[in-house]
């Protein structure tokens, strides 16, 4: 992990944490999720660099090491997608491959579609191509489905503000790496549904709790609840929603967003297809919803399987 450089870009009056690591022309640009950050791929920068590529993952604005935006609860997903440019301009990358993982499968497809030529394919984790447009998973599930929650104005930040950064993180790794959907009772908040001698994930240590823990304390969670969980709606003004790049979708038999009404159909009816002709689909029978840290070897050979096709 020592190999891994760090740098900050300046993008839109913002200072951009990035990570990198690899030489070469062929780049791979990493996507996080929640409550993720750069360190989520360390496994797969690492593994990518002594393949021959160059990985680069950067901090959205908001998160880690970047700079806040100055008003966070009106961050956009499209400042994402521009800083984005705007990273792989200030290093002079023409073109990437793209990887998301959760919440960043949306902005890994977004950027291929507003930008198709910066963009050479698409891999996502946990979270497979959706239609541009608000999500209706809401309307489906009961009051307390933790993404109705962590929408409403000051609930989440009630919810978190009773624990520290670092046992916030630790219950989000724990819910999501269960096969169910967190889901809190009418009084119950989200936080709530772990017990505090849950124990962690086999493969999560306390080791990286403490490093996401240090990163959240730092950035705190107000841009990350605004953008995704309050930035469902956003128009993004796509002409065009049909995917035209290669891609690759992971995912793990057991995560919890393969319970998401209508989400198991939409996958493996292959309606998911028709919006991305192109796509390849895997399956890890024993895969949550952090399959690239549950099983980072599986992960990695699927991925330079993946980039050795299309380069």
């Amino acid at each position: 992990m020592d190999e891994i450089e760090h740098k900050f870009i300046q993008v839109q009056g913002q200072k951009l944490h990035v990570a990198e690591i690899g030489t070469g022309p062929n780049v791979v640009l990493f996507l996080h999720g929640f409550p993720e950050i750069w360190y989520s791929w360390r496994h797969q920068m690492v593994a990518l660099a002594h393949a021959g590529f160059r990985a680069i993952a950067p901090d959205y604005r908001g998160y880690g090491l970047s700079d806040p935006p100055p008003e966070p609860e009106k961050a956009t997903l499209r400042d994402f997608l521009d800083d984005l440019v705007g990273i792989i301009d200030a290093l002079s990358i023409p073109k990437v491959f793209v990887i998301g993982k959760d919440f960043g499968a949306r902005p890994a497809y977004l950027f291929g579609l507003m930008h198709p030529d910066r963009v050479l394919g698409i891999i996502t984790m946990g979270v497979p191509y959706l239609p541009p447009g608000p999500t209706s998973f809401h309307k489906f599930l009961p009051e307390g489905f933790y993404i109705s929650r962590w929408q409403q104005p000051g609930r989440a930040e009630a919810d978190f503000g009773r624990l520290n950064a670092k046992d916030v993180v630790r219950n989000v790794y724990i819910l999501f790496s269960r096969s169910e959907i967190p889901i809190a009772a009418e009084n119950q908040e989200i936080m709530d549904l772990v017990d505090s001698s849950a124990p962690l994930p086999p493969w999560f240590t306390e080791e990286d709790l403490d490093t996401y823990g240090a990163l959240y304390q730092k950035s705190g969670f107000q841009t990350a609840l605004q953008v995704p969980y309050r930035s469902f709606g956003e128009d993004m003004k796509i002409t065009d929603p049909i995917v035209k790049h290669p891609a690759l979708f992971i995912m793990g038999s057991k995560d919890y967003v393969f319970k998401f009404p209508g989400m198991e159909e939409y996958i493996n009816s292959g309606k998911v297809k028709e919006f991305v002709p192109n796509l390849e689909i895997i399956f890890l029978p024993e895969g949550t919803h952090f399959v690239q840290e549950q099983s980072p070897e599986e992960v990695n050979q699927l991925i330079l399987t993946y980039l050795a096709k299309h380069i």
